[in-house]
């Protein structure tokens, strides 16, 4: 479901695909609820190996990052979000239409853009692409209400499926919508145009260097 708060508008999960229509590239939304982290090997686990994933990501979100988590003082099991930084989302385009496919999740976050496979999956199946400002990963940390799961453990701390509750986190800037229009690509075409325009202007005050 969607719900606005002041000049926030908040994907609160599950999220449908109405939840999404209305969403367009460049709009800036925040989300509450369900967010795993799920990084390259999940990735790879899941299309190439067909494992099934431990943890239900339907009408979820994921987010591209290896986590830095504390385990806390006084439990068996209990761990703590430390810094959460997106990591770069085109290393997981190859992947991305068949994991959006099969898992049905509907948001996925991470940093910078994706490429054609997952407009394709966005389009098809109802999800968007969402980029989560850089630099900012201690920030991130205190969106992180609680880890309440976490699973492939064995992949070490960046690769572990960490199961997290947020609390409008973001801000995050809408790269790819539900209709498949991808804000980086169409960006490009307008600052290339551009840059040409600037290239022709800058040329006659610079004609004199060889």
């Amino acid at each position: 479901m969607i719900e606005i708060r002041g000049d926030k508008k908040v994907l609160i999960t599950p999220i449908s695909t109405e939840d999404l229509a209305d969403i367009k590239i460049g709009d800036i939304v925040w989300l509450d609820g369900d967010l795993m982290t799920c990084r390259d090997v999940a990735h790879r686990r899941l299309v190439e190996y067909g494992r099934e994933l431990p943890y239900d990501i339907k009408d979820k979100a994921i987010f591209h990052a290896g986590p830095i988590v504390r385990k806390i003082e006084g439990t068996e099991d209990d761990y703590e979000m430390v810094s959460v930084g997106p990591t770069t989302s085109m290393r997981m385009e190859k992947f991305e239409y068949e994991f959006t496919k099969l898992t049905g999740v509907r948001v996925i976050v991470g940093k910078g853009g994706m490429g054609p496979n997952t407009e394709r999956a966005c389009k098809e199946f109802g999800a968007i692409h969402c980029v989560f400002p850089a630099g900012c990963a201690v920030v991130a940390a205190t969106e992180v209400e609680k880890i309440v799961e976490h699973h492939w453990d064995e992949l070490g701390m960046p690769e572990t499926l960490w199961c997290n509750k947020v609390k409008e986190f973001g801000p995050l800037i809408v790269s790819i919508d539900a209709q498949g229009r991808n804000l980086f690509e169409e960006n490009k075409v307008i600052f290339n145009e551009r840059k040409e325009a600037a290239k022709q202007a800058i040329y006659p005050e610079v004609k004199f260097i060889k």
